[in-house]
């Protein structure tokens, strides 16, 4: 009986199947965390935009009830430079969700938007196609910024809303 010398191929595949496997679990897990992370950044950026837009139905609220802020910054169009935060002027020139109105909004960490969205009113001379240009007619343009449950998470919306008569 003749004995062959083993050179250990067995053992050496053994560690490759191994490394692969590994690698591919590595990856996979990777791939999970990358996924949670986008649903987690989408989930966040929908916070925003819907707190965004109770701010521009809270803006229309003030424009209806004629307790609207309009802006004291001057300088037109004043969106483009004011901090639609408040950070900067202290609120001098935005308004905060509710202020007018009375109406709330829960802000906290997790689900909800970590602060209240604030809106700027701008008020704008406007005529209607056909309507008399002579005469003085108003419309408002509101910029609202909204807030997601993260503080880095922000969106802006921009409407031009005409009172009705």
């Amino acid at each position: 009986m003749e004995r062959r010398r083993q050179r250990g191929v067995a053992v050496l595949m053994c560690l490759m199947m191994l490394i692969l496997v590994m690698l591919l679990g590595v990856s996979a897990a990777q791939m999970s965390l990358q996924g949670e992370k986008a649903a987690r950044g989408e989930r966040d950026r929908e916070v925003a935009l819907q707190a965004a837009e109770d701010a521009l139905a809270d803006a229309e609220r003030d424009i209806q009830s004629g307790t609207a802020a309009v802006s004291a910054c001057d300088a037109a169009p004043a969106w483009q430079r004011v901090d639609l935060s408040g950070a900067e002027d202290g609120g001098a020139c935005t308004v905060g969700f509710g202020e007018h109105t009375g109406a709330e909004m829960l802000t906290a960490e997790g689900v909800l938007p970590f602060r209240k969205p604030r809106y700027l009113i701008e008020r704008m001379a406007c005529h209607q196609p056909g309507e008399d240009a002579s005469a003085v007619s108003y419309c408002y343009r509101v910029t609202v910024i909204g807030f997601g449950a993260r503080p880095g998470t922000e969106v802006v919306l921009q409407t031009v809303y005409s009172k009705p008569d």
